[in-house]
C-alpha cells in the first residue's frame, strides 16, 4: 500500500542524465537505460530512477508496484515548431506557401475569434500531440488573445511544458487577423498572466515578416530585450517567392536574415521555423548568434522545396533544437478531421 504521494512503475525505462549534445550518438554518460527499471515519483516528480534491483530494497513495506515490464518509458518528445490553430487544416492540398495561407490557413484562423471553438481546438490538438508522446513543444496561436487564454488554460490542466505566443501581423492578411491597434499590448497582458505560470513559457510571435510593419517588429523587439527570459518564434526562408516578397518590402535590408536583425530578433532563445532558402552568410550569421533553426520534414516533402542533405565541410553549423525534426501530431488523423469538414468522403 502507497502514501498518497508516492506512485512505483516497473518497467524498461530511457533516461537522460544531461543534454545528450548535438552529435549523432549521445555524450557518453547522458543516456540512461534501465531494461528492468524503476520509476518511482512523489505527487508529479520523479523522487528516484534506476535498476529494479538497486532500488527496491528502499521502497515503504508493502509499497503496491504498477507492473509495466513490457513496456518502455522515456521522456516525452519536444515539438520545435507546430500552429495548433492549423489542426483542421493539416493535409490539406497548398501549391505554394503563399497561396495555401490564402486559401486555408487565413480562412480557418479567423474562427478562433470564437472563444468555444478555440477551446475545443486546443483540448483537440493536445490530445493529439499526447496521443503521439509530444509533451514539450513551442507553438503558434492565432492573433486573437483569447485564444492563447484557451490553449493555456488547456495546457495548465495537463500540467505540460509548453512555449506558445499570440500570433503579431498588422498588414497583409483579412483584416479579421490584423492586430495593429491592440498586438503589442495583448502580447504584454498575455506575458502577465502566463508567462512562468506552472510549466508555461511565452514565445513572442510575429507570423513573419511579410505580416508585420517594421514598427511592430521593432516593438517585439524591444519586448524581448526588456525580458531575457522570453523566447521568439517566426518563419524564415521557408519559400522562394517569400524571399521575393520580403525583399520588395524590406528594399533597405541587406536579406530576410537581416529584417530581423534590425529588429533585435535573433538570438538564443530565438526559434526560425524552416529557414529553407538560406546562403552560408546567412547560416554563419544565425550560428554566431546562437539562434535556433526548427525543421519540419512533412511539410518540406510536400511542397518538394527542399531535401535535406549530409553536412558539407564548407557549410557553417546553427544550433538545432532538441530534437530539431519534430514529432508532429499523426497527420492522418487530420486528414480525417479534414475530410469531415469538407465532406470528400462519400
Amino acid at each position: 500500500m502507497n502514501s498518497t504521494n508516492d506512485t512505483f512503475i516497473r518497467a524498461e525505462l530511457i533516461s537522460f542524465a544531461r543534454d545528450p549534445g548535438d552529435g549523432d550518438k549521445p555524450e557518453p554518460g547522458s543516456l540512461e537505460h534501465y531494461g528492468d527499471g524503476l520509476l518511482w515519483l512523489k505527487g508529479q516528480h520523479i523522487h528516484a530512477i534506476g535498476h529494479f534491483a538497486e532500488l527496491s530494497p528502499s521502497l515503504p513495506k508493502g509499497a503496491d508496484v504498477l507492473n509495466y515490464r513490457d513496456k518502455l518509458i522515456m521522456p516525452g518528445f519536444i515539438d520545435t515548431h507546430v500552429h495548433y490553430v492549423q489542426l483542421d487544416i493539416m493535409a490539406s492540398y497548398g501549391r505554394q506557401l503563399l497561396d495555401w495561407l490564402n486559401d486555408y490557413t487565413f480562412p480557418e484562423e479567423c474562427r478562433f475569434a470564437d472563444h468555444a471553438h478555440a477551446e475545443t481546438l486546443s483540448n483537440a490538438f493536445l490530445d493529439e500531440m499526447l496521443r503521439a508522446g509530444t509533451t514539450t513543444a513551442q507553438v503558434f496561436g492565432s492573433s486573437h488573445p483569447g485564444a492563447m487564454d484557451a490553449f493555456f488554460n488547456a495546457c495548465q490542466k495537463r500540467r505540460l511544458r509548453m512555449l506558445a505566443g499570440k500570433v503579431l501581423m498588422d498588414r497583409n492578411a483579412p483584416d479579421a487577423l490584423l492586430d495593429g491597434a491592440t498586438g503589442i499590448a495583448d502580447s504584454e497582458r498575455l506575458i502577465e498572466d502566463w508567462h512562468g505560470n506552472g510549466r508555461l513559457g511565452y514565445s513572442l510571435t510575429p507570423r513573419f515578416a511579410p505580416t508585420s510593419t517594421k514598427k511592430q517588429m521593432d516593438a517585439a523587439g524591444a519586448l524581448l530585450r526588456n525580458d531575457p527570459t522570453l523566447w521568439l518564434q517566426t518563419h524564415l526562408a521557408e519559400n522562394s517567392g517569400e524571399l521575393d516578397w520580403v525583399a520588395d518590402l524590406f528594399p533597405g535590408s541587406r536579406d530576410y536574415l537581416a529584417v530581423y536583425e534590425e529588429a533585435g530578433l535573433v538570438g538564443p532563445r530565438s526559434t526560425f521555423a524552416h529557414g529553407i532558402h538560406l546562403d552560408n552568410g546567412m547560416r554563419k550569421r544565425l550560428a554566431d548568434r546562437g539562434a535556433n533553426i526548427a525543421f519540419a520534414l512533412a511539410l518540406i516533402f510536400s511542397w518538394a522545396a527542399a531535401y535535406l542533405t549530409e553536412k558539407r565541410p564548407n557549410r557553417p553549423a546553427w544550433h538545432l533544437p532538441l530534437p530539431a525534426i519534430s514529432a508532429q501530431v499523426p497527420t492522418y488523423r487530420a486528414s480525417e478531421r479534414l475530410k469531415q469538414r469538407t465532406k470528400w468522403a462519400s
